[in-house]
């Protein structure tokens, strides 16, 4: 019986071993998260604002800046758009986190699909929490908010 439990919690912990992630990857002075990708062809802030001014979707890969990640699980970033404001960039299927903390002001290379959508309060409101903003900052939530979003596939993060 002891042989049977032993093989048992053995099997377990081989299949828990085999699903774990691998660390991410460094190359080119970029640390990579999700599939690999590289810094070639990726879109300025400025070709991105051409690219996308008569669309409201467009599959890119674009370099800017990281303004902020989740501080919770490193589940979602914000970068900085050509004007300032922040776009929202999630990791397909969840696949991926990048750090939780570090990543302000570092370069980023994200290749996945933009797109323009409406954010509502309570994912407003979820995203403040995540990012650490106070109970009075979260309450003054109130408004819906358009803006592009980002699914990433890979990331590269300038080390």
């Amino acid at each position: 019986m002891k042989h049977l439990l032993f093989l048992l919690l053995a099997s377990f912990a081989f299949t828990a071993d085999a699903q774990t992630k691998e660390a991410p990857a460094t190359t080119g002075g970029y640390v990579s998260y999700g599939d690999p990708i590289t810094a070639e062809g990726a879109l300025t802030l400025a070709e991105f604002d051409k690219a996308v001014a008569d669309v409201d979707s467009l599959s890119t890969k674009l370099i800017t800046e990281i303004i902020e990640s989740c501080g919770k699980k490193g589940c979602w970033m914000d970068v900085k758009m050509s004007d300032g404001t922040a776009m929202k960039v999630r990791f397909r299927d969840y696949g991926f986190f990048v750090p939780k903390h570090g990543l302000e002001g570092k370069e980023v290379v994200m290749q996945g699909r933009a797109k323009k959508e409406v954010t509502d309060v309570d994912m407003l409101r979820h995203y403040a929490e995540d990012a650490g903003k106070s109970k009075e900052e979260i309450a003054e939530i109130t408004e819906p908010e358009m803006s592009w979003t980002f699914e990433a596939d890979g990331v590269l993060i300038k080390e």
